[in-house]
């Protein structure tokens, strides 16, 4: 019932910035631990980011002072801001909306959005 759709994506080079957003429709962004995930070609998915519906956020190492997780409630839109980008963070992207304390594998899922960072 929940469905997200991600956009803002595309191709930058590296030290660019990108914001993706993942409108929500059919539940609400404020009431889910919402979060990001990223899959680079031939290998697993991995979390980047959440944030609660306390606004308490965390991130992966890797992004920590690069990436900002944010939503806005009034749009229902969930966001990641991401500066000073490099080639590691090329992959496809990934909001997931979960019941918080339950499995991410367990909420709803976008379709994903590609970036991809240049040298």
């Amino acid at each position: 019932q929940v469905q997200l759709v991600e956009s803002g994506g595309g191709s930058v080079q590296a030290g660019g910035s990108l914001r993706l957003s993942c409108a929500a429709s059919g539940g609400s962004v404020s009431s889910y631990c919402m979060g990001w995930f990223r899959q680079a070609p031939g290998k697993q998915r991995t979390w980047v980011s959440f944030i609660r519906p306390d606004a308490a956020t965390a991130y992966v190492d890797s992004v920590k002072g690069r990436f900002t997780i944010s939503r806005d409630n009034a749009k229902n839109t969930l966001y990641l801001q991401m500066n000073s980008l490099t080639p590691e963070d090329t992959a496809t992207f990934y909001c997931a909306a979960a019941t918080c304390g339950r499995t991410w594998d367990s909420g709803y899922w976008g379709q994903g959005i590609q970036v991809t960072i240049s040298s």
